[in-house]
């Protein structure tokens, strides 16, 4: 007798491969290449929602609106949101027109509080959170002029507490404002 096989229609195209000819990926050759959690350093928004006071990117740059004005079009055109803001890192006065239903970026900004560890000769800070962890990667501000030299004398080479606030957006770190701590 011949041995059984299968009606034809139970063939497929393709050959069957048995799981254990696959290869097998070592502990070693796993490797994650970033550790962050994929947040992105702007988020879209209509701007008909933007609020004074809130932020907005304008050139590439994350400005604070100082204010905003509606300007109702012709009989099929869209309501234009004039913007106008202040780059948060510069100071520079920045102005945008965008149709209100049309979408626009605002970027993620966060605070934090850091106490001055040291000042280092090229003005750049070693800071220390509560959690104990340290920052090195900020320097003294550039904006406004002379809040550099307010810093330094406030702290006078360590002989005061000083906490600073460092505001971070689209990637770049700076300190806007400083405290002395009171003993």
């Amino acid at each position: 007798t011949q041995p059984y096989t299968l009606p034809r229609r139970y063939y497929t195209s393709y050959p069957l491969i048995h799981p254990k000819s696959y290869p097998i990926m070592s502990d070693n050759e796993y490797n994650i290449e970033s550790a962050d959690a994929g947040a992105s350093a702007t988020i879209p928004m209509e701007a008909g929602q933007i609020k004074k006071g809130g932020y907005i990117m304008i050139k590439g740059k994350p400005c604070k609106v100082l204010s905003i004005s509606v300007s109702k079009t012709g009989k099929h055109g869209h309501a234009k949101c004039n913007f106008l803001a202040v780059d948060i890192f510069t100071g520079k006065k920045l102005e945008d027109m965008v149709p209100s239903s049309h979408g626009t970026t605002v970027p993620v900004v966060v605070r934090s509080e850091w106490e001055i560890i040291d000042i280092g000769e090229d003005d750049e800070l070693t800071l220390m959170d509560e959690g104990g962890d340290q920052k090195t990667d900020v320097n003294l501000p550039g904006y406004p002029e002379n809040m550099a030299q307010e810093i330094r004398d406030a702290w006078n080479e360590g002989e005061n507490q000083v906490s600073v606030t460092v505001q971070a957006a689209v990637g770049i770190e700076q300190v806007i404002a400083y405290k002395k701590v009171a003993e």
